[in-house]
């Protein structure tokens, strides 16, 4: 796997510098190719430099971090965005995610399990602590009904919904279920398509709901205990 290509955007230059000194450190896995002070800035460049993930702030100022990851999402849809934040409201945390965030983590999470996590952008996983994974559910859960006329889901699909509820990723489905990441995939677009959902964390929430899994157990990481998304 080669290094992660990574934009560092947050308007506070301490906190910005010290942040891109740690990740000087794994070089191995992460490579940082520039940093942004502001929303506006951040969308530029991701346009220029085409990093494979930014992490970013949500309180900046010239267009705030929720601002520039829809933009990033519409314009760039291959650069995931992970939001690092201080902000632990569910209202935050569940607006990043629609709008297309790749990840929610707060600024106190450790180094370790920073680095860790970021591996899964690589997998195309949704990043989080267990506990925001918790909130995250918790928020989307009375959100995400699916509409009246959902088609039945059959008994393949029920079994990859509730390993996506579980907080998998595609390839620790594949290998659950003996089957290929592509038929992974394939189920999970047909589990989307019949539950009228828009993602596989709505899936989730989905899941949770109908009492397939409990929120606790379908978030992804708690500090330092390393899972998915």
């Amino acid at each position: 796997m080669l290094p992660l290509k990574v934009l560092v955007a947050d308007d506070h230059r301490l906190f910005r510098q010290g942040l891109i000194s740690l990740m000087k450190t794994r070089p191995d896995l992460v490579c940082v190719i520039g940093e942004a002070a502001t929303g506006t800035e951040a969308v530029r460049l991701a346009g220029e430099l085409h990093p494979d993930v930014v992490l970013m702030d949500i309180n900046m100022p010239d267009g705030n971090g929720l601002e520039a990851t829809e933009l990033i999402h519409q314009r760039f849809p291959e650069v995931a965005v992970v939001m690092l934040t201080a902000s632990e409201t569910e209202d935050n945390l569940y607006r990043a995610i629609r709008l297309g965030a790749s990840g929610y983590l707060l600024k106190d999470l450790d180094a370790n399990d920073l680095f860790e996590l970021l591996i899964g952008v690589e997998r195309s996983e949704i990043i989080m602590t267990r506990t925001m994974g918790a909130r995250l559910l918790k928020a989307v859960a009375g959100s995400s009904k699916p509409r009246d006329g959902e088609e039945e889901l059959s008994e393949r699909e029920l079994e990859v919904l509730h390993q996506v509820a579980s907080g998998a990723s595609n390839a620790q489905i594949a290998e659950a279920l003996t089957i290929s990441v592509n038929t992974v995939k394939v189920h999970l677009r047909n589990i989307l398509d019949k539950l009228r959902l828009d993602n596989r964390t709505q899936a989730a929430a989905y899941a949770v709901r109908s009492g397939l899994v409990s929120a606790p157990q379908s978030a992804h990481k708690e500090s330092g205990d390393v899972s998915h998304g």
